[in-house]
């Protein structure tokens, strides 16, 4: 499981002209899932997540967690993170799971990570043509990937 985490001060997702989800301060999370994931990548990720220490404390340092800011988080789906780009310049997503695969363990996640925050994720429609907006906060982008995590 690959996830994008961007530390934001608002962020929303649109599908078909009309907005399905929107947060305020928090994480917007992008998830990308592979056939070799399982409940065990959906478990660390979801904690590694929920215990980041990438929001500011009242010194200015990225000491506090999601939870301890009482943030919140939005999750899109986004099969382009398991991109494979080293032979000419199209990509290949042959590393993407289908959604029979992909979508329980998306649901999975999307659920682990809100109960280890103690509150409902927002998210997008998996596999939907969706128009995401944000607004980077300092901007901190961090990329995870639970095949990688010694």
């Amino acid at each position: 499981m690959r996830a994008v985490i961007q530390r934001v001060k608002h962020a929303s997702v649109t599908i078909d002209g009309e907005v399905k989800s929107c947060i305020e301060q928090g994480l917007l999370i992008f998830v990308g899932i592979e056939d070799a994931d399982n409940s065990e990548d959906t478990e660390w990720l979801s904690k590694k997540i929920a215990n980041l220490r990438i929001f500011d404390d009242e010194s200015g340092v990225m000491n506090m967690s999601l939870t301890e800011i009482d943030g919140e988080a939005l999750v899109v789906s986004q099969f382009t993170l398991h991109a494979m780009t080293k032979k000419g310049n199209r990509p290949s997503y042959i590393k993407a799971s289908k959604p029979e695969i992909a979508i329980p363990l998306y649901d999975d996640f999307c659920k682990e990570l809100g109960s280890r925050v103690g509150k409902e994720v927002k998210t997008g429609v998996f596999g939907a043509d969706m128009k995401v907006r944000l607004l980077n906060d300092g901007p901190v982008t961090i990329w995870i990937d639970t095949k990688n995590r010694e």
